[in-house]
């Protein structure tokens, strides 16, 4: 029987007050919504059978909180690359604003004056997945939505521009792994919000 294969579980953070307005939220510190502890702790519960040989979180309040929640703050070791795209000049903005002055614009393509480019975040996302692949053993990521995304177009070896067709609801949990070997990266799980509150 063949050994099973390393998995990589993506965890995003529970609810703000600005996933519910839609804002985009880059670097910009806020707290978990009441709803947003709930969820991360039910998070916990969903995972609590699972053993992993490493966990990260992205330094973000809302991220380190998630994880503390879910039960793996004693563990967690925090990784700056995992931090949410900078939004620069459209942080706090949405989308729908930003459409205003600029109606063509596409965060996966464009990228944020002021902030990071789809280049910088890929050159994040790359460096996450270099470290992933040399752990022996599952992995537990806390982090936040659009890199999220980006990582999971990355994983499987395509532009980040396929991340804009990767929804992700807060307190999701995704899964990356691979099929028959190494050389073929697979999303296994996404986007399951099944231990989570409407």
């Amino acid at each position: 029987m063949s050994k099973r294969l390393p998995q990589v579980y993506l965890a995003r953070h529970g609810e703000t007050a600005w996933t519910v307005s839609g804002q985009h939220t880059g670097l910009t510190e806020l707290p978990l919504t009441q709803r947003g502890e709930e969820n991360a702790r039910r998070l916990g519960a969903r995972l609590g059978g699972g053993t992993f040989a490493e966990v990260f979180t992205s330094p973000l309040q809302r991220a380190r909180r998630t994880c503390e929640l879910a039960g793996f703050g004693a563990t967690v070791e925090v990784d700056p690359d995992l931090v949410e795209w900078d939004y620069g000049r459209y942080e706090g903005l949405k989308t729908a604003d930003i459409h205003k002055e600029r109606p063509d614009w596409e965060l996966f393509r464009d990228g944020c004056p002021g902030g990071e480019s789809p280049t910088a975040v890929i050159a994040r996302a790359d460096r996450v997945i270099g470290r992933l692949r040399a752990v022996p053993g599952d992995v537990l990521l806390f982090s936040s939505g659009h890199f999220l995304r980006v990582l999971a177009a990355r994983w499987l070896g395509v532009g980040a521009d396929l991340g804009r067709h990767l929804f992700l609801d807060t307190s999701a949990l995704s899964v990356l792994g691979y099929e028959h070997n190494t050389s073929e990266p697979v999303v296994r799980l996404w986007n399951d919000i099944s231990h989570a509150t409407a």
